[in-house]
């Protein structure tokens, strides 16, 4: 009986996913604390998935989607949109923070359920702003690989142009 409580304590202790910073910490270290966020859920129609699968050019696994609108002065200034994305058996969620022309300002993993030696480096994640939907964003031809963890390189590079895709469909000229 002992054995079996601990089983459970221990695959409980590695379900939950470690949050590393909270998107409401990575908006505030990109713009200041003087934005207004705006948290809300979208569920994409069945018109809006389809185009996002072939702007981002990937199967979706989702048509919910986590956003938060930024505002300075009562002007939208960037949305953030978090991806959910498979790195090697299990998933991170990253926020990709998008401004009003469709340009990365910044990515934030928010968790990372894989051993900590398959994140990619603050560093490598930097080669995501200032791109847009016009970059291809494929590992291994405009993003490099990370050695030993390409599968975690593979799943930003879907999450940037499923955020990019997202941005355009739903909040573009909003």
């Amino acid at each position: 009986m002992k054995v079996f409580l601990l089983l459970i304590f221990i695959s409980l202790t590695y379900l939950q996913a470690k949050v590393l910073i909270t998107p409401y910490e990575a908006i505030y270290n990109t713009y200041g604390k003087d934005v207004k966020i705006t948290k809300k859920n979208i569920l994409l129609k069945s018109t809006q998935a389809k185009e996002i699968s072939a702007q981002a050019k990937m199967k979706l696994k989702t048509k919910i989607y986590r956003t938060f609108k930024i505002e300075k002065d009562a002007k939208t200034i960037a949305y953030g949109i978090v991806t959910l994305n498979k790195m090697r058996t299990k998933d991170a969620a990253v926020l990709f923070i998008i401004d009003t022309n469709g340009e990365v300002q910044g990515i934030e993993t928010i968790t990372f359920n894989e051993p900590p030696e398959f994140a990619p480096s603050k560093k490598w994640q930097s080669q995501f702003v200032h791109k847009t939907k016009n970059d291809t964003l494929r590992v291994g031809k405009d993003l490099p690989t990370i050695t030993g963890a390409t599968l975690s390189a593979r799943g930003y590079s879907d999450g940037a142009r499923l955020a990019l895709a997202v941005f355009e469909i739903v909040f573009k000229d909003k």
